[in-house]
């Protein structure tokens, strides 16, 4: 009888996600076999498992190793972009509970989604396969859509969920095509492999297969990231998905397509960077653009925030379009920092609604700087964050990304991220005008900071004011993780 050799695979590089998977369904378990209806407990141990798992995935900082046939890598750029979606989703947790308790949807099956997440998003981080990063998308994507519509009671919930299913599917139906027709053209799926096929090409620009797998797939994440023109389900899903939802969605997933995209780009189709890049350019200015003239008019916080996200996609892909070494450590630094302030952002979202969340607009803050004022205080450093005001994360943040566009010589380029960055100072400095400079209508007696919120608040405003005084040491660590990709 012959014997079957079964390959030796280094676990390594994906022993984070499997922690996070053993977890997620051991809390499922727990969550059906445990009696009475408190869901507290989920979110305590789901907080520690992130925990451990950034313990895991900051272990394997300096480490260059490959399994699974070269389909996946742990190396510094999948462990920072890892620590980003760790810190995102811990945040997330520590907001969660008290939230999804007064709507009446705390189900058990809530956390166990959000580690999925993780696991999806970590997969995308660290796969040099575009299979395997197919793989993450769809998990991390599958999940979301169910925490988008997680407030099975309220219509706007299920409206966010379908819309977001909808347009995810289809979506993925581009990505999924891209990488078929850069299979036709190169012959596989790994990334470094492409890479070197497709520089032996005599001119790799004029294989149409090629070129048309490429823009597909810009055009599938760039729906992933809320990039315009592919950002239409951004407001709807934002306004309507549980508030911790849509704050997880705005940092993590976002940060998991700029994960994939600059893998893809990077690693596989840089000698395609002259044609990648010009796309980009267009792709920045239309987003920064549509996402902050859109925010000017809006009354929802909620799509205020939205609109505001879009835009920061863009400041981002100013960062991509450069493609140099500033300008994509400036992505890496950006992401993490508005993990920081936008959940931050959110988290005091959380505490100012009501039940059911019918005090959604702006000028429903009018006095919180009078009735709570260190929670006013709170909020305006995210919102300093967010408008690039220094001495904060996002000012930095912004810095590089377009200090890196100059550098590159997208002189216009930068000076359009400027311009765009001054215009959404005035959707910013509307909410705190109302916060300090209008009458309080409401005693705000109903908002209750509860010590997981407060730790949240904590850690969000450390992470927005820490990396903006002192930068160079996450910078360093940004630089460290592009260097080696």
């Amino acid at each position: 009888m012959d014997m079957i050799l079964v390959p030796a695979v280094n676990m390594t590089p994906i022993l984070p996600e499997i922690f996070l998977s053993v977890l997620a369904m051991a809390l499922l378990l727990f969550n059906v076999f445990a009696p009475g209806g408190q869901k507290s407990y989920l979110a305590y141990f789901s907080f520690i498992g992130i925990v451990g798992a950034a313990v895991l995935v900051g272990a394997g900082w300096g480490s260059h190793v490959e399994s699974f046939s070269g389909s996946v890598v742990l190396d510094n750029f999948a462990t920072f972009f890892k620590m980003t979606f760790l810190v995102a989703a811990g945040l997330t947790v520590l907001i969660s509970d008290k939230y999804m308790e007064r709507e009446g949807c705390n189900h058990g099956e809530l956390y166990p989604l959000i580690l999925f997440t993780v696991v999806g998003m970590m997969l995308m981080a660290s796969g040099t396969d575009l299979m395997t990063i197919f793989l993450g998308l769809e998990v991390m994507s599958v999940s979301l859509y169910v925490l988008a519509g997680f407030n099975r009671a309220n219509k706007k919930s299920n409206e966010a969920g379908l819309k977001y299913f909808l347009l995810g599917a289809f979506s993925t139906g581009f990505l999924l095509y891209g990488m078929a027709l850069i299979y036709g053209a190169t012959g596989t799926t790994r990334l470094y492999k492409i890479a070197a096929i497709v520089g032996q090409m005599t001119l790799p620009s004029a294989n149409i297969m090629l070129v048309a797998g490429m823009l597909l797939m810009m055009t599938g994440f760039a729906f992933k990231i809320a990039a315009a023109p592919f950002h239409m389900w951004t407001p709807d899903v934002y306004e309507g998905a549980p508030t911790p939802m849509t704050a997880f969605m705005s940092a993590g997933p976002k940060a998991a397509g700029f994960a994939a995209l600059l893998r893809l780009f990077l690693v596989a189709l840089p000698t395609l960077q002259v044609e990648w890049s010009q796309v980009l350019w267009v792709l920045a200015v239309l987003t920064m653009t549509v996402g902050n003239i859109t925010a000017l008019r809006q009354d929802n916080i909620k799509r205020v925030l939205a609109y505001s996200s879009i835009a920061h996609a863009g400041y981002a892909l100013v960062g991509f379009a450069a493609g140099n070494g500033t300008g994509t450590a400036g992505i890496l630094f950006y992401m993490l920092s508005y993990a920081f302030m936008n959940i931050g952002a959110f988290a005091i979202i959380i505490l100012v609604a009501k039940k059911g969340e019918t005090n959604g607009n702006v000028s429903d803050f009018a006095g919180l700087g009078f009735k709570r004022p260190l929670l006013a205080v709170v909020m305006t450093i995210f919102l300093f964050s967010l408008a690039g005001m220094p001495p904060t994360a996002g000012f930095i943040g912004k810095f590089y990304l377009f200090s890196g566009a100059i550098q590159k010589g997208y002189i216009w380029l930068a000076i359009i991220g400027v311009l765009n960055s001054a215009a959404s100072v005035y959707y910013y400095l509307r909410v705190m005008v109302y916060m300090y400079m209008k009458e309080p209508t409401e005693e705000f007696d109903w908002v209750q900071v509860t010590p997981s919120i407060a730790l949240a608040l904590a850690i969000a405003v450390a992470g927005s004011l820490i990396p903006g005084i002192v930068p160079s040491y996450i910078l360093q660590f940004a630089q460290a993780a592009v260097k080696l990709m």
